[in-house]
């Protein structure tokens, strides 16, 4: 039992729910943000993580395959994207460069390759059905991980398609799943100042939702730590838990932490590291219907995942073994994003957890749980006791 001696009614009546696995309202997440302490959002986290993973915490062998950073969009809080007039400042590669990319790790145990960046108008229906039926000819068993909305969007008004259509035919063309991005946050007044012009939050969900009827499955995240307010959060945590209800479709929640360097947004004070704690907290305790939080951390740096683990989270991402730019531009922990799977198997047990290398479905790849610990690569790691 937790112990809610001393707290108000609404966090008693929330701590009772979470204990008898009843889902909570968004007045009382709003509650939870307002009101709620982090030790106390820990204990509630941490027991629907343990109640549904027990000690288990997910990675994978992944990379990232980023074709442009040149994009025809501004949003404010971008620091990866250059644009048009800029383009020179930029990448912009070829079907037969990022063929090359993906060759140059055939030799690699990787089970995913996570495709999404920039939107030109040369990276059109035909472009990327083409890249992903030239990525499962190479090497069908490799997982496409292609595209947020953003792109979806663009390309199939571009090409005047559906939704129906364009999603059937990037599945016909070899895409395996989508990616959580472009969700920023989906109220229309904060994101008509941070993303005016893209994809819209409806039609973010409504792609996805196209996406699920199709038997597929997908990510979800939330941009969060900038203009937004609490009651812009629980708008945006209470769409994707309908459409979950809907759908059933998503995997897993990963909530991002704005960064403010390189971008029109400087002069925002990122959130503090028990705010990004409160965070994941909060994202366990009320999307009930999703299996999985991810803490992503390139974006956090390796000790805040760590301490993630305890909040909720039980997944990281993957060994991310690539030259993934987007958040290393805008000033993430991590300026050297990769990790060997030894790394990452010591990363979750130093903090008393079970890792277990995934494939992007989830399907158990490797059960890392009965190996020992070495005293090599200790160096560095921030070691914390283990909470339960």
């Amino acid at each position: 039992m937790i112990d809610t001696t001393g707290l108000p009614e609404q966090l008693r009546r929330i701590a009772k729910k979470v204990e008898d696995s009843e889902r909570i309202t968004t007045d009382e997440c709003l509650v939870l943000f307002e009101e709620a302490d982090l030790g106390f959002l820990g204990a509630l986290a941490n027991k629907i993580r343990n109640r549904k993973h027990g000690d288990k915490t997910y990675f994978n062998k992944n990379f990232h395959l980023e074709p442009t950073n040149v994009c025809l969009y501004t949003c404010t809080f971008c620091s990866y994207s250059r644009l048009i007039k800029k383009r020179g400042e930029g990448w912009e590669y070829t079907h037969d460069e990022m063929m090359d990319m993906i060759k140059a790790y055939d030799d690699q145990e990787v089970t995913e390759v996570h495709i999404v960046g920039g939107v030109l108008p040369q990276y059109d229906v035909e472009f990327y059905s083409k890249l992903f039926k030239a990525i499962k000819e190479h090497r069908p068993a490799l997982h496409v991980k292609a595209l947020t909305p953003v792109e979806y969007h663009y390309i199939f008004k571009k090409a005047k398609i559906s939704y129906d259509e364009g999603m059937k035919l990037m599945m016909e063309s070899g895409l395996d799943s989508m990616p959580g991005g472009g969700a920023e946050i989906f109220h229309d007044e904060i994101r008509d100042q941070i993303a005016g012009g893209k994809c819209s939050g409806e039609q973010w969900l409504e792609i996805h939702r196209v996406w699920h009827k199709l038997g597929k499955r997908s990510n979800a995240t939330m941009l969060y730590g900038h203009i937004e307010k609490f009651e812009h959060r629980v708008h945006h945590l209470n769409a994707l838990r309908e459409l979950q209800d809907e759908t059933g479709g998503f995997q897993t929640f990963i909530p991002l932490k704005f960064r403010n360097k390189g971008n029109q947004m400087e002069h925002i004070e990122e959130s503090t590291v028990v705010e990004d704690l409160r965070n994941y907290a909060i994202s366990r305790i009320f999307l009930d219907n999703f299996d999985h939080i991810k803490a992503y951390w390139p974006m956090i740096g390796r000790d805040t995942a760590q301490l993630s683990l305890a909040f909720g989270v039980d997944d990281i991402d993957g060994t991310i073994d690539d030259t993934t730019k987007i958040y290393t531009m805008a000033g993430s922990e991590e300026q050297t994003p990769a990790m060997s799977t030894k790394e990452l198997v010591r990363l979750i047990k130093m903090v008393g957890r079970a890792p277990v290398e995934r494939d992007t479905l989830y399907n158990v790849v490797n059960d890392f749980a009965g190996e020992e610990l070495d005293d090599e690569g200790f160096k560095g790691y921030l070691s914390l006791p283990v909470i339960k």
